[in-house]
């Protein structure tokens, strides 16, 4: 079986941290964006580049139900 990669933590620390910079939800930081709005973009393309491959992440994250695991890290 293969090794899975370890999360890098700068990057799950960009969810908690980064903020919206566009749209319905400007200024609300990633992890706290609704998951019907990233689902949204999924099926629409997310942006190009770090926002897109973040809110791609935070999909994920929330699509399997992942969210208490960032708790700590909005410390």
């Amino acid at each position: 079986m293969p090794e899975l990669p370890s999360p890098d933590p700068e990057r799950l620390l960009e969810l908690v941290r980064w903020r919206m910079p566009f749209g319905k939800y400007e200024g609300v930081v990633l992890m706290d964006l609704p998951q019907p709005y990233l689902v949204w973009f999924a099926q629409k393309g997310f942006p190009q580049g770090k926002l897109g491959e973040a809110m791609a992440l935070t999909l994920e994250i929330k699509h399997n139900g992942l969210e208490h695991l960032m708790r700590p890290l909005r410390r």
